[in-house]
């Protein structure tokens, strides 16, 4: 739009996927601002599941201690056969090994590890379903929310940032429910399992394990401080990577045209360095934990099987339990390293959430009054009263603005960019609510009137053209419901669009894609106004409408133009003069005012502001006309 530069400038902030690890070193995470108050928030939305969450935990937890239990009676298999070799080598009379014990400890397992599987399933089966309804219920609630919000919420915001809280966050949302909520259930139960076994097979041998755990603890936390600020480096140094190169591809005629292939590569070449540098060290750092890691455990391991094989020798302790004990030494790291990752999971998560619930708690526009009033036959007389609106209170766009039009009449709009031309039109729709004063339609106050039935009297052709994905037929039908292929082929025609449309291979069946890279600018502008005739609306707003196309086919449209405007009223706002010289009256605006009004003759007769304005346009005069 054209007043961009009175608008709020768009917020922006980064947004993070949550946290990512590498070989066991745990990244940076975004923290919330207010963790309890988001995480009771979040559990609100839990809170109809409850029971299925608790059947989950429940089946988290046993699952668990099937895995838990599994070692320790595998270890007694282990120490029957060692028992029946010792008696054999021995040569004990009958000694013999004990195959239907063991054949029983096997099928007991393979019980066990049975109903692992089934609880396993049952648990992420259930998961899977409570967390798909929450965020469905989630992305209902944003989606409902966005809709009530008022349209300077999306100006002061840019639309990468809402569409990541839409989607990203709650993405974020979606995977930690369905899989650390369990996980961290059973990564505690797993650890208190584990330390809770280890002890009962051998306090001594426990020891030689927990000892070890501060020093990995030592070795991590040092490691990851040198690493972490090469990960940092490296991911500041990829934006501006993809920055320069997204630029440099999007812009690339202009690279060329001023020569800059030259700079544009040693920049590259010099940040791709950098991050390769800082990549390298990086991922050698953090690559060093592992290793390190490796070694510790191995000397802890070292030390579990000669303690563990004196006390054999000595009779205190089977072999079985050894081998179990081993068992529970190997698993003891992996429920420390998972809880800690997912510990900062959930305050990622969280953090996340709490961006979701800042859209959900944003000032909503004014709802509709109770009382509405409809205007069963609308004319199009509009009277503006003392009207003054700002984006800020401390700064005003409109002010003191007064303006009566009646039915039919074409108003045209000028004045230099930033002046609150297009901020004037959107306050006739609602778009924003005025601070003071009054608009009528008809004799009614805007503001007595539903939104949607207020809009449903404006047609509207900016200088941004819009088109979705779908045939060409379905972006002219948008501005009617159940339009008919003569209508829309009709309207096609009076916007100059029926020639081009019919020299396409599918004609009105061609398919527009995202960007509507397939069609040029000036013929997505013709369907634009294409659509805008088949609406057949009460009052016209044509913002720069004809901006976009070449003189020839401008002169063409303005000529179907005043056949749609015929009888209807029209807001026309132009910076090409030569385009509203036969409005019925013209607001010349400057400073959010309007300083000037009259036809275009009487306007170059008073020759103040706007013979300046059309006289440089013409005639290459220098005025004053830029404040």
């Amino acid at each position: 739009m054209s007043e961009k530069e009175a608008r709020p400038a768009p917020l922006t902030r980064g947004f993070g996927r949550g946290p990512g690890s590498h070989r066991g070193l745990t990244m940076p995470v975004e923290k919330p601002k207010d963790f309890k108050g988001s995480l009771w928030r979040l559990i609100g939305y839990l809170k109809p599941y409850w029971s299925k969450i608790v059947f989950a935990v429940v089946a988290s937890i046993a699952s668990s201690i099937f895995v838990i239990i599994s070692p320790k009676i595998m270890g007694r298999a282990t120490t029957k056969l060692f028992e029946g070799f010792m008696l054999k080598i021995k040569q004990v009379p009958g000694a013999a090994i004990d195959f239907i014990y063991i054949k029983n400890i096997i099928f007991m397992l393979i019980g066990l590890y049975f109903l692992n599987a089934i609880f396993t399933y049952l648990q992420n089966y259930i998961m899977v379903g409570v967390t798909q309804q929450v965020v469905y219920e989630m992305r209902k609630d944003t989606s409902s929310k966005l809709s009530r919000l008022p349209l300077s919420y999306f100006d002061g915001r840019t639309h990468g940032e809402i569409l990541s809280r839409v989607t990203n966050d709650i993405d974020t949302i979606s995977s930690t429910l369905q899989q650390s909520i369990t996980q961290f259930i059973t990564s505690i139960v797993s650890l208190l399992g584990i330390v809770i076994m280890m002890l009962t097979i051998s306090p001594l041998l426990s020891l030689v394990i927990f000892f070890t755990l501060p020093l990995s603890i030592l070795v991590t936390r040092i490691v990851a401080g040198k690493s972490q600020r090469y990960f940092i480096r490296q991911q500041n140094l990829l934006g501006e990577l993809n920055g320069h190169v997204e630029e440099m591809y999007a812009g690339h005629e202009i690279v060329k045209v001023f020569n800059y292939e030259k700079e544009s590569i040693e920049r590259f070449n010099r940040l791709n360095q950098q991050l390769f540098d800082a990549g390298w060290k990086a991922q050698f750092i953090s690559g060093i934990i592992m290793p390190l890691m490796m070694a510790i455990s191995n000397l802890s391991y070292v030390f579990v099987v000669i303690m563990g094989a004196v006390a054999v020798a000595r009779g205190t302790i089977t072999i079985g339990n050894v081998q179990a004990f081993i068992q529970y030494s190997r698993q003891f790291t992996q429920p420390i390293v998972q809880t800690a990752n997912i510990a900062n999971i959930i305050q990622s998560t969280i953090a996340a959430a709490e961006r979701v619930f800042e859209v959900l708690d944003e000032v909503e526009q004014l709802p509709d009054k109770e009382n509405i009033i409809l205007v069963s036959k609308p004319e199009g007389n509009i009277r503006l009263d003392g009207v003054n609106f700002g984006y800020f209170p401390e700064k005003i766009v409109l002010k003191d603005i007064n303006l009566e039009v009646k039915k039919g009449q074409t108003i045209a709009i000028v004045g230099p960019t930033g002046v609150g031309k297009t901020t004037l039109v959107n306050l006739l729709m609602r778009f924003y609510e005025i601070d003071s004063g009054k608009i009528t339609l008809d004799g009614i106050d805007i503001r007595d009137m539903k939104r949607a039935d207020l809009r449903s009297l404006f047609g509207m052709v900016l200088q941004d053209t819009w088109l979705f994905k779908g045939s060409i037929k379905d972006n002219i039908a948008y501005g009617k419901e159940n339009a008919t292929d003569d209508e829309i082929i009709r309207a096609a025609d009076m916007a100059y669009a029926d020639h081009f449309i019919r020299t396409l291979p599918e004609g009105y069946d061609t398919i527009i894609d995202e960007a509507a890279s397939n069609l040029s600018q000036g013929q997505r502008q013709l369907l634009t106004i294409a659509r805008a005739i088949l609406a057949n609306p009460t009052i016209l707003i044509l913002d720069e409408a004809t901006s976009n196309v070449d003189t020839r086919t401008e002169i063409l449209i303005q000529k179907g133009m005043l056949s749609l405007m015929e009888g209807k009223t029209s807001f026309v706002i132009a910076h090409r003069l030569s385009t509203i010289r036969d409005a019925d009256l013209i607001l010349v605006m400057r400073k959010g005012q309007i300083i000037e009004r009259g036809t275009h003759k009487e306007l170059l007769k008073q020759k103040g502001f706007y013979a300046d304005l059309y006289n440089s346009q013409f005639i290459g005069l220098k005025g004053n006309y830029i404040n």
